[in-house]
């Protein structure tokens, strides 16, 4: 598996989830490196704005990709994972997606030594899941971008893999909104792919506590004028914006 690099091992680390549906709660995260979308705001940059390429950030510099990034088998990455009791794993990224075969080696290997554990995929909502991999994961928290990422839209809205999650129980969607106008781009896909609207979270764009306040207000206004719910960002306002955490 190609992992962020954190320190001198992987970026695997026991924290609470600080997004979405199961914000609060105590969960082993995986940072998968690699991405196949550039957003501008992204606050993983270095999993994929590596030297020499054209990807423009707001504020990060470019990374060196070797330095970035730990390969491990999935049976080494698991061996991490095991270090802590919990059994919530979260598989983020970069593109958890991009690494499906291996994602699904680890989880396989970790239920064959508890088959207490529950797994959350956090995924940009481009690619479809293949079945191999749907059939072990419990949750999708599907974050399809908008304008507001700087991305091409036919790059960030694929058809059949929204289809495909919008389908899916296991999904939940969780859209980065950088103010209430944003809202309007959420509407237009909760229409398209008739998705429940129970199931959607606005999340403010910021990565520290001063702007995700400003941003609070009118989310929260945009959220009850539509039934959405409303996600902050939990881990910022404990730990910061730093990885691992």
């Amino acid at each position: 598996m190609k992992l962020a690099r954190l320190g001198e091992g992987p970026e695997i680390f026991f924290s609470l989830q600080g997004e979405g549906k199961n914000q609060g709660t105590p969960s082993v995260f995986v940072r998968t490196s690699r991405c196949n979308l550039n957003c501008s705001w992204c606050d993983t940059p270095y999993t994929w704005n590596w030297s020499g390429t054209a990807y423009v950030h707001e504020s990060a510099p470019k990374f060196d990709l070797a330095a970035e990034t730990v390969e491990l088998d999935a049976l080494e990455a698991a061996g991490w994972v095991l270090r802590w009791p919990c059994r919530r794993l979260v598989l983020t990224g970069g593109e958890p997606l991009l690494q499906a075969s291996e994602c699904r080696r680890l989880i396989e290997h970790l239920r064959s030594v508890d088959a207490k554990y529950v797994v959350e995929v956090e995924t940009n909502g481009t690619l479809v899941p293949p079945p191999e991999l749907d059939s072990v994961v419990d949750q999708y928290t599907v974050s399809p971008k908008l304008s507001n990422s700087g991305v091409e839209r036919s790059l960030r809205l694929r058809h059949e893999a929204l289809q495909y999650l919008a389908r899916s129980p296991k999904s939940v969607f969780k859209f980065v909104v950088g103010d209430a106008a944003d809202a309007e781009q959420v509407e237009e896909l909760e229409a398209e792919y008739q998705i429940n609207p129970d199931r959607i979270y606005l999340m403010p764009q910021g990565t520290t506590p001063l702007g995700l306040e400003g941003l609070r207000p009118s989310i929260a206004a945009a959220c009850l004028a539509r039934g959405y719910r409303f996600s902050d960002r939990l881990h910022i306002h404990l730990f910061g914006n730093r990885p691992g955490v």
